[in-house]
């Protein structure tokens, strides 16, 4: 791998994930013209413009292509330049890049408001919070449909929007990291399964599916493995991932989703959808403790990405 990508130096490599972790944690939530500029942002209007409703395959593979040139480049040009100048240059730019590729803080506030909202009864403030993170109309959904849909969320994204990057992260350096996080974001803006998006969205799905699978596998393992530092049952971790897994339209998400039902001893459900796990819906004790979970997850995840930037053989 050339080293503009991902030095050999181990400080450099594990310095560049721990400096996005931590203006993560800083700065969370972009707003502005920081937020017009974010790479997922731009990615996400550009998919939306290159392949319209009812538009081909075609334009959609296209718009793949495209969205990940238009981000892609310039970042890669802006790693190969700081590399150039320094270890320091690179290390900021790469840092940079890392922050906006895995968004920990934004996710794990987000869940624990909809939470705080469930327990004091708040059940309007609930469903629009939750709003910000799934694609169901919430507005309608009654407290337990709300809890779930958190939990659902902060499973499915602690794949996507996190371990997924570090992998990549630890396999392509910062470019990785950010071509997982933009292909997720073509997912989310057209991977459609309706009539108008079903072919221009065919390219963005089958991508995200691929950069996604052994990913979610590996998650949901560490999910299970670290269940009982929570408080949560293994065993019906493991139960409800052999029993629900393939129960979403997603070849990805159930792992995951199935595998926090079963530790929670919940059902999750999406109404017309899914149903994965057994008992009854989630309420704000279960969000609490499924942010747990996923903060160990978390942390784990950050201590085997760096291990595997410390040891990788150049």
């Amino acid at each position: 791998m050339p080293n503009w990508l991902l030095p050999e130096d181990p400080v450099l490599a594990c310095g560049a994930l721990i400096l996005g972790l931590a203006l993560d944690l800083a700065y969370p939530e972009h707003r502005g013209m920081l937020l017009r500029l974010h790479p997922v942002v731009i990615a996400f209007s550009l998919a939306k413009r290159l392949a319209p409703p009812y538009s081909s395959k075609a334009r959609g593979i296209a718009a793949v292509v495209l969205v990940m040139a238009t981000i892609l480049a310039p970042a890669g040009l802006a790693l190969y330049i700081a590399s150039m100048i320094g270890p320091i240059a690179w290390l900021l730019v790469a840092g940079l890049i890392v922050k906006l590729s895995i968004p920990v803080r934004l996710l794990l506030d987000t869940v624990a408001r909809v939470g705080r909202s469930l327990e004091e009864g708040k059940l309007d403030e609930a469903r629009a919070t939750v709003q910000g993170i799934v694609r169901r109309q919430t507005n309608s959904l009654g407290p337990g449909h709300v809890a779930s849909a958190a939990i659902e969320s902060l499973s499915e994204s602690l794949v996507d929007g996190v371990t997924s990057p570090l992998l990549w992260y630890t396999l392509a350096g910062p470019l990785g990291a950010l071509a997982q996080r933009i292909a997720n974001t073509l997912d989310g803006a057209l991977g459609f399964k309706t009539p108008e998006y079903r072919d221009p969205g065919w390219a963005s799905a089958k991508l995200d599916t691929i950069m996604n699978l052994i990913p979610a596998r590996l998650t949901t393992l560490l999910a299970i493995v670290l269940s009982p530092l929570a408080g949560l049952s293994m065993e019906g971790a493991l139960k409800a991932w052999a029993r629900f897994h393939g129960k979403t339209a997603s070849l990805n998400a159930g792992h995951i989703m199935s595998a926090y039902a079963g530790a929670l001893g919940v059902r999750l459900e999406k109404p017309g959808s899914y149903t994965l796990g057994e008992g009854r819906l989630p309420g704000a004790m279960e969000v609490r403790l499924a942010l747990k979970l996923t903060v160990l997850v978390i942390v784990a995840s950050y201590i085997i990405a760096v291990a595997l930037c410390m040891y990788r053989v150049p």
